[in-house]
């Protein structure tokens, strides 16, 4: 019975500092957003008056415009180039094996582990030299080489848990590497595909270092535009764009979810 009693204080105790961990972490978002509708010129809690003027003065910003959709494009790149390089290397690792194979990991782990600003100053010079300075191009190399490290975390677990006897056997009766692969390992992998898909796009939209450095012009994406918005003047704008941002955010992670589920 003592047992019992204690069992139950010991999960109360963990559920109420879980609990206080979750409020921790969403706080600050959700002080955010009663800062998008106040009608002051300046960011005020609690707001004094409610207005919708700030989320007017984001869509109606060319230049916010511009760099919303350039973030959107830079996310989708990103994930469409990230996640089908990020699975080869896995392969490749999961069947070399041994020492080669934990090289590759560290290696393709690196950008993770290197300060993002040493990361960003790196890509710089290195994009410099091929004139990709404020290109597409250049932003897009940018981002991936962040985005790929948490592909490869999210698919390497997955492929080393793929039953190879189903390839073999795809082999021995003539079908190519190429077929075998996507007829047979892709669609078993298609939910964790997408997820890391998810998080390479994430990654992206996060993503304020390395655009300081490598975008300008027409290709600045949208956390550059709001870090330097931060930088000369403050105003409700940047909580409505952080708003707008956490509900995309929120609202692409439960598609996902209810696909998975359905």
């Amino acid at each position: 019975m003592l047992d019992a009693f204690e069992n139950r204080g010991l999960k109360l105790c963990l559920w109420i500092f879980a609990a206080l961990v979750l409020v921790f972490l969403i706080l600050p978002t959700l002080i955010v957003v009663p800062l998008s509708f106040s009608a002051s010129d300046l960011l005020e809690f609690p707001p004094r008056a409610l207005s919708l003027r700030w989320y007017e003065s984001f869509f109606g910003s060319v230049a916010w415009m511009a760099a919303l959709r350039t973030s959107l494009i830079l996310g989708v790149m990103t994930a469409l180039i990230a996640v089908p390089v990020s699975l080869l290397a896995c392969l490749a690792m999961n069947r070399v094996g041994g020492f080669a194979s934990r090289a590759v990991y560290t290696y393709v782990l690196s950008p993770s582990v290197v300060p993002g600003i040493l990361l960003a100053i790196g890509l710089f010079f290195v994009l410099a030299k091929l004139r990709l300075i404020g290109t597409l191009s250049g932003v897009i190399v940018g981002h991936v080489v962040l985005a790929i490290p948490v592909t490869i975390i999210v698919l390497l677990p997955a492929v080393a848990r793929f039953d190879w006897t189903q390839i073999s056997a795809a082999r021995s009766l003539g079908a190519g590497w190429a077929r075998a692969l996507c007829q047979i390992m892709l669609p078993q992998l298609r939910f964790t595909l997408m997820t890391a898909a998810l998080m390479a796009f994430l990654a992206s939209l996060d993503e304020a270092v390395i655009s300081i450095f490598v975008s300008s012009g027409e290709n600045s994406t949208l956390p550059k535009l709001m870090f330097l918005s931060l930088r000369d003047q403050i105003d409700p704008t940047i909580a409505a764009i952080s708003t707008l941002w956490t509900l995309l955010v929120i609202s692409i992670v439960l598609i996902l979810n209810a696909r998975q589920k359905g």
